[in-house]
């Protein structure tokens, strides 16, 4: 499996390099208030791609952590019944303790 990943890796890198090497012409970027930005086709595209995927870890993030917490909080319920179970196992095993004998004194 780990090769067929590496050549999957290998064989878009070759792709992706061909892109670049075929989109190298200056582009310009009309933004607000008559701002430009001229750059290469691919360095747009690397740019955007970027942007866009740290945004949509930003994104991601507040669910990220709720999930995190809330895995810690039902790994300490787990750990608790696994507790309260060994406890019961235990008791179990235990032999029963004799009533006690109390004597009365007339």
């Amino acid at each position: 499996m780990k090769i067929v990943s590496r050549i999957v890796a290998v064989l878009l890198f070759i792709l992706f390099f061909g892109f670049a090497l075929k989109n190298t012409h200056e582009v310009d970027l009309h933004l607000f208030f008559k701002y430009e930005l001229h750059a290469p086709l691919v360095l747009m595209v690397l740019g955007f791609f970027v942007a866009g995927a740290s945004m949509g870890v930003l994104a991601m993030s507040p669910y990220v952590f709720t999930h995190k917490r809330e895995i810690a909080k039902l790994n300490k319920q787990i750990l608790q019944l696994q507790q309260e179970k060994q406890e019961q196992l235990q008791a179990r095993e235990q032999p029963p303790q004799p009533d006690s004998v109390v004597a009365h004194s007339h």
